[in-house]
């Protein structure tokens, strides 16, 4: 019997830089200022395991589930001020306040329409920094803005 060949690919595969970051106040309502970046990192997660000695056995060690482990969702646009999330991530640096809400990433084709998206749900600011002031510089200042989250969804539409 003979192996099939590879897939042939549909389309064209997704380009990474159409995308948007949607924040949900209170879980449902968007944030419709911040939504820009220019870099999202850390939609990842990794199962973590428990190593278990089987009796009698000194072959192998059964590596169990435990729990599932979440990257910080990192973002990075040019610095903004005034935003509604930076005033956010400022009451969670400055008084100990936090609001978790529902962040949305979604991917879009080069027509705008969303093809595959990551619903980071209760997410809450962790890490807070620009870019360094340089006087022989000439360019953007750059917010880098990290988000831990309780669980992602991933959603290929």
């Amino acid at each position: 019997m003979e192996l099939p060949g590879p897939l042939p690919l549909v389309g064209n595969p997704p380009l990474v830089y159409r995308f948007g970051v949607f924040f949900f106040a209170g879980g449902v309502i968007p944030n419709p200022l911040d939504f820009m970046f220019q870099k999202v990192s850390g939609l990842g997660s990794t199962v973590e395991t428990a190593a278990v000695q089987e009796g009698g056995q000194n072959l192998y060690t059964q590596a169990l589930p435990k729990k599932i482990k979440y990257e910080n969702l990192v973002l990075e646009r040019g610095l903004v001020v005034g935003s509604p999330l930076v005033i956010e991530f400022n009451a969670a640096m400055s008084m100990f306040k936090f609001y978790p809400s529902n962040v949305l990433v979604m991917l879009f084709d080069h027509t705008r329409i969303p093809i595959a998206s990551w619903l980071c749900m209760k997410a809450y600011p962790v890490k807070w920094s620009v870019s360094d002031l340089d006087a022989n510089s000439n360019s953007v200042m750059i917010e880098h803005l990290e988000l831990s989250y309780q669980r992602m969804q991933v959603i290929r539409l």
